[in-house]
């Protein structure tokens, strides 16, 4: 019953604020993001009421399998935008664009974090600034992939940028493997070639391998049904069984492998969309069905945006100087190799702002980092911080920028009741 009361009022809370969010002229993930910090445990939660609301961050990990269901359908969808019609007309700029905006962001949140590190050495350890030069690689595709949707946003620019953010998933994981790999040779004094060099380039082959099995087994098997919702039932099952699948990890003599569920999922989607003749229908189905499962998954999210780390002047400090020095590679290096492969006006001008979201993957990372002990809590914690702030201004950002690129039309279109709304 404390379960369902949770997830009803989480979803009431998300879809009303949704309505406040829409007279602001917001996106609707800013309002489930405040709806999760609203029946969070810093505010509704604080009561310790169990059910109304999530009551501590250990009560929030109990639905975390929501949001890996959540992540693996927004991945399933993001793999929706690699049709091979597509990628031969956008191919070689996202993989060029997707690369050089992520090692750019990498290389200036280095230099400068390694900087502040001469400046306040007891507070910034020097391995603590390598690592999170490569979390400021990793950019959230499911603020930016709601965003797109909600106000159907199409042209040139949206065509380039789903791509660009699920690369940019894979780039950052082989970027953050190898940064962790020399703070960890800081730390404990020795360095482990194969955590450095093999494992990043072992999870990326292997999470795209087992997708792409994946994603033939799916396309063969919903070929026995042709009726809507069993096909849609066949979809569900299939995000599923990738879902668990890339959960799973083992050793190979002194060899650690994992997957990353969101490429899994991704070439999952790629695959289908591009194998199955009647994909582009189904998966629209897919979307519509997991509409409430995106909204609780950032209610859930923004419940888990830790308010705490307001209270120790470092980490603002430190994490105000990693924001910036981020944005300023995520715009300036898109804006770059967008001009670099000729692309349009409003893309060199624009694509940068709309890759600043950042959630999941870099949480991920940042859970990673733990294990470096007091470096690694410090990097937990400049994450949590700047994850809060780009989540909360990151999709109205893409919003603006996607507006000013032309992509979102302005007009109104008829509501459910046959009223005329506006966007």
């Amino acid at each position: 019953m404390q379960t369902l009361l949770t997830l009803s009022i989480a979803l009431f809370a998300g879809l009303m604020l949704s309505r406040l969010a829409k007279l602001l002229k917001l996106p609707a993930v800013t309002a489930y993001l405040v709806a999760g910090i609203l029946v969070g445990p810093y505010l509704l939660g604080a009561f310790g009421v169990a059910g109304l609301g999530f009551t501590s961050m250990e009560n929030i990990d109990t639905y975390g399998l929501l949001s890996d269901v959540a992540l693996g359908f927004i991945a399933f969808s993001i793999g929706n935008e690699f049709r091979w019609s597509q990628l031969k007309k956008t191919g070689r700029q996202a993989t060029i664009i997707g690369i050089f905006q992520a090692v750019v962001a990498t290389l200036l949140v280095d230099a400068a974090l390694i900087g502040l590190h001469f400046l306040m050495p007891d507070k910034l350890p020097l391995p603590t600034a390598i690592v999170l030069g490569a979390v400021a690689s990793a950019t959230a595709p499911a603020a930016t992939l709601m965003v797109v949707r909600q106000y159907k946003a199409k042209g040139p620019l949206t065509d380039l940028l789903l791509p660009i953010v699920a690369l940019d998933d894979a780039v950052g994981l082989v970027l953050f493997a190898v940064s962790f790999g020399v703070a960890k040779a800081l730390v404990m004094g020795h360095v482990d070639v194969l955590s450095v060099v093999l494992e990043p380039i072992l999870e990326v082959v292997c999470s795209l391998l087992l997708g792409l099995v994946m994603g033939l087994l799916f396309s063969f098997f919903e070929r026995f049904f042709h009726s809507r919702s069993k096909r849609l039932a066949m979809s569900v099952t299939f995000v599923f069984l990738t879902v668990a699948l890339s959960m799973v990890e083992f050793h190979i003599g002194g060899v650690h492998v994992a997957f990353s569920s969101l490429l899994v999922c991704m070439m999952l989607g790629t695959v289908f969309c591009n194998v199955c003749d009647f994909s582009e229908e189904l998966m629209g189905r897919v979307d519509r069905w997991t509409a409430p499962l995106f909204v609780l998954f950032f209610v859930i999210s923004g419940a888990e945006l830790e308010l705490s780390v307001f209270r120790e002047w470092t980490v603002v400090l430190i994490g105000a100087v990693y924001i910036l020095f981020r944005s300023a590679g995520k715009y300036f290096g898109a804006s770059l190799s967008a001009r670099a492969t000729k692309c349009e006006p409003s893309i060199v001008k624009y694509l940068g702002v709309t890759l600043l979201p950042q959630a999941g993957v870099a949480l991920g990372m940042a859970i990673k980092a733990e294990t470096l002990g007091e470096c690694g809590a410090l990097v937990a914690n400049i994450t949590l911080f700047s994850v809060l702030i780009y989540e909360l201004v990151g999709p109205y950002l893409t919003k603006v920028a996607l507006t000013h690129a032309g992509e979102i039309e302005p007009e109104g279109k008829v509501s459910a009741r046959g009223e005329t709304i506006h966007k």
